[in-house]
Protein backbone atom coordinates (compact mmCIF):
# COMPACT_ATOMS: atom_id res chain seq x y z
CA UNK A 1 0.00 0.00 0.00
CA UNK A 2 3.13 2.32 0.83
CA UNK A 3 4.16 1.67 -2.80
CA UNK A 4 0.67 2.94 -4.29
CA UNK A 5 0.27 6.12 -2.26
CA UNK A 6 3.90 7.06 -2.65
CA UNK A 7 3.39 6.48 -6.98
CA UNK A 8 0.42 8.12 -6.18
CA UNK A 9 1.88 11.66 -4.33
CA UNK A 10 4.96 11.26 -7.63
CA UNK A 11 2.33 11.44 -10.19
CA UNK A 12 -0.49 14.33 -8.46
CA UNK A 13 3.01 16.16 -7.97
CA UNK A 14 4.49 15.60 -11.15
CA UNK A 15 0.97 16.94 -13.12
CA UNK A 16 0.69 19.97 -10.32
CA UNK A 17 4.70 20.49 -11.38
CA UNK A 18 3.37 20.24 -14.98
CA UNK A 19 0.31 22.20 -14.70
CA UNK A 20 2.43 25.22 -13.01
CA UNK A 21 5.35 25.26 -15.99
CA UNK A 22 2.80 25.22 -18.50
CA UNK A 23 1.13 27.79 -16.91
CA UNK A 24 4.34 29.91 -16.80
CA UNK A 25 5.19 29.47 -19.88
CA UNK A 26 1.88 31.04 -21.27
CA UNK A 27 2.08 33.66 -18.81
CA UNK A 28 5.73 34.47 -19.97
CA UNK A 29 5.01 34.11 -23.73
CA UNK A 30 1.30 36.65 -23.20
CA UNK A 31 4.26 39.12 -21.65
CA UNK A 32 6.58 38.78 -24.50
CA UNK A 33 3.75 38.82 -27.55
CA UNK A 34 0.68 40.45 -26.07
CA UNK A 35 -1.00 40.22 -29.96
CA UNK A 36 -0.34 36.51 -30.73
CA UNK A 37 -2.09 33.17 -29.61
CA UNK A 38 -1.58 31.20 -27.03
CA UNK A 39 2.05 29.05 -27.05
CA UNK A 40 0.64 25.73 -26.23
CA UNK A 41 -2.50 25.85 -24.37
CA UNK A 42 -5.38 26.99 -26.46
CA UNK A 43 -6.84 28.55 -23.48
CA UNK A 44 -8.98 31.22 -25.65
CA UNK A 45 -10.89 28.21 -27.37
CA UNK A 46 -11.50 26.87 -23.60
CA UNK A 47 -13.01 29.95 -22.41
CA UNK A 48 -15.26 29.86 -25.34
CA UNK A 49 -16.35 26.89 -24.45
CA UNK A 50 -16.70 26.95 -21.05
CA UNK A 51 -19.07 29.76 -21.51
CA UNK A 52 -21.86 27.66 -23.05
CA UNK A 53 -21.75 25.80 -19.88
CA UNK A 54 -24.11 26.48 -16.38
CA UNK A 55 -23.82 24.86 -13.28
CA UNK A 56 -26.80 22.36 -14.08
CA UNK A 57 -25.72 21.13 -17.47
CA UNK A 58 -25.00 17.43 -17.52
CA UNK A 59 -21.33 17.61 -18.22
CA UNK A 60 -20.64 19.81 -15.15
CA UNK A 61 -22.60 16.95 -13.07
CA UNK A 62 -20.78 14.46 -14.40
CA UNK A 63 -17.21 15.55 -13.85
CA UNK A 64 -18.53 16.68 -9.84
CA UNK A 65 -19.41 13.06 -9.81
CA UNK A 66 -16.15 11.53 -11.06
CA UNK A 67 -14.15 13.93 -9.01
CA UNK A 68 -16.01 13.10 -5.80
CA UNK A 69 -15.88 9.47 -6.37
CA UNK A 70 -11.65 10.05 -6.49
CA UNK A 71 -11.77 12.06 -3.68
CA UNK A 72 -13.70 9.58 -1.98
CA UNK A 73 -11.16 6.66 -3.18
CA UNK A 74 -8.12 8.69 -2.29
CA UNK A 75 -9.54 8.87 1.07
CA UNK A 76 -10.12 5.27 1.48
CA UNK A 77 -6.90 4.58 -0.16
CA UNK A 78 -4.95 7.31 2.48
CA UNK A 79 -6.88 5.70 6.05
CA UNK A 80 -6.05 1.86 4.62
CA UNK A 81 -2.56 2.94 4.27
CA UNK A 82 -2.49 3.70 7.99
CA UNK A 83 0.74 3.08 10.64
CA UNK A 84 1.01 -0.81 11.04
CA UNK A 85 1.97 -1.04 14.68
CA UNK A 86 2.35 -3.77 16.98
CA UNK A 87 0.72 -2.26 20.19
CA UNK A 88 2.54 -3.01 23.60
CA UNK A 89 1.04 -2.79 26.93
CA UNK A 90 0.62 0.79 28.18
CA UNK A 91 3.61 1.49 31.18
CA UNK A 92 1.70 4.27 32.79
CA UNK A 93 -1.27 6.32 32.44
CA UNK A 94 -0.63 8.29 28.59
CA UNK A 95 2.29 6.45 27.37
CA UNK A 96 1.60 4.60 24.61
CA UNK A 97 4.39 2.49 23.49
CA UNK A 98 4.82 0.59 20.11
CA UNK A 99 6.73 -1.10 17.97
CA UNK A 100 7.68 -2.04 14.51
CA UNK A 101 6.13 -5.39 12.46
CA UNK A 102 9.73 -6.00 11.22
CA UNK A 103 11.08 -5.33 14.56
CA UNK A 104 9.21 -7.72 16.26
CA UNK A 105 9.66 -10.24 13.15
CA UNK A 106 13.44 -9.80 13.72
CA UNK A 107 13.29 -11.16 17.21
CA UNK A 108 11.55 -14.03 16.34
CA UNK A 109 13.72 -14.66 13.55
CA UNK A 110 16.53 -14.68 15.72
CA UNK A 111 15.05 -17.02 18.31
CA UNK A 112 13.96 -19.07 15.47
CA UNK A 113 17.07 -19.39 13.59
CA UNK A 114 19.29 -19.92 17.14
CA UNK A 115 17.32 -23.53 17.15
CA UNK A 116 19.20 -26.29 16.49
CA UNK A 117 18.88 -28.22 13.11
CA UNK A 118 17.19 -25.18 11.52
CA UNK A 119 18.72 -24.48 8.20
CA UNK A 120 17.31 -20.60 7.84
CA UNK A 121 13.73 -19.10 8.41
CA UNK A 122 11.94 -16.37 6.71
CA UNK A 123 9.50 -14.55 9.55
CA UNK A 124 6.64 -11.78 8.87
CA UNK A 125 5.04 -10.38 11.56
CA UNK A 126 2.07 -7.90 12.26
CA UNK A 127 0.05 -7.08 14.84
CA UNK A 128 -2.38 -9.95 14.25
CA UNK A 129 -0.44 -12.55 13.11
CA UNK A 130 3.50 -14.07 12.76
CA UNK A 131 4.04 -16.38 10.11
CA UNK A 132 7.34 -18.72 10.59
CA UNK A 133 9.18 -20.52 7.58
CA UNK A 134 11.66 -22.70 8.70
CA UNK A 135 14.09 -25.01 6.73
CA UNK A 136 15.75 -28.01 8.45
CA UNK A 137 17.54 -30.77 7.13
CA UNK A 138 17.95 -32.98 10.15
CA UNK A 139 14.44 -32.79 11.20
CA UNK A 140 10.85 -33.08 9.92
CA UNK A 141 7.94 -31.16 10.11
CA UNK A 142 6.12 -33.35 13.48
CA UNK A 143 9.68 -33.15 15.13
CA UNK A 144 10.80 -29.63 14.34
CA UNK A 145 7.48 -27.57 14.32
CA UNK A 146 6.46 -28.41 18.32
CA UNK A 147 9.80 -26.55 19.60
CA UNK A 148 9.37 -23.54 17.08
CA UNK A 149 6.05 -22.72 18.30
CA UNK A 150 7.19 -23.19 21.99
CA UNK A 151 10.42 -20.83 21.11
CA UNK A 152 8.01 -18.05 19.41
CA UNK A 153 5.47 -18.32 22.25
CA UNK A 154 8.18 -17.73 24.48
CA UNK A 155 9.72 -14.58 22.78
CA UNK A 156 6.10 -13.35 22.66
CA UNK A 157 5.79 -14.14 26.23
CA UNK A 158 8.71 -11.84 26.62
CA UNK A 159 7.30 -8.87 24.92
CA UNK A 160 4.56 -6.72 26.77
CA UNK A 161 2.36 -6.99 23.72
CA UNK A 162 -1.00 -5.39 24.12
CA UNK A 163 -2.64 -8.74 21.57
CA UNK A 164 -1.28 -11.59 21.67
CA UNK A 165 -0.86 -12.33 17.43
CA UNK A 166 -1.56 -15.87 16.21
CA UNK A 167 1.38 -18.17 15.56
CA UNK A 168 1.79 -20.32 12.32
CA UNK A 169 4.85 -22.06 11.38
CA UNK A 170 5.22 -24.48 8.72
CA UNK A 171 8.66 -26.00 8.41
CA UNK A 172 10.10 -26.88 4.95
CA UNK A 173 12.47 -30.08 5.08
CA UNK A 174 13.64 -32.52 2.19
CA UNK A 175 12.61 -35.81 5.21
CA UNK A 176 9.10 -34.28 4.35
CA UNK A 177 9.11 -35.25 0.89
CA UNK A 178 10.13 -38.60 1.02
Amino acid sequence: MRVFVRLLSTVLALAVAAGGALLALEVGWRWWQPGRGPLLVPWPLWRTELSTLDWTSTAVRITAGIAVVAGIVVMLLAFGAGDRKVRLTEPAEGVSVSTSPRALARMVGLAVRAQDNVRGASVTASARRVRVRATSRMENEEQLRPRLLETVAAVLDDLPLARRPKVTVVVDSPKDRR
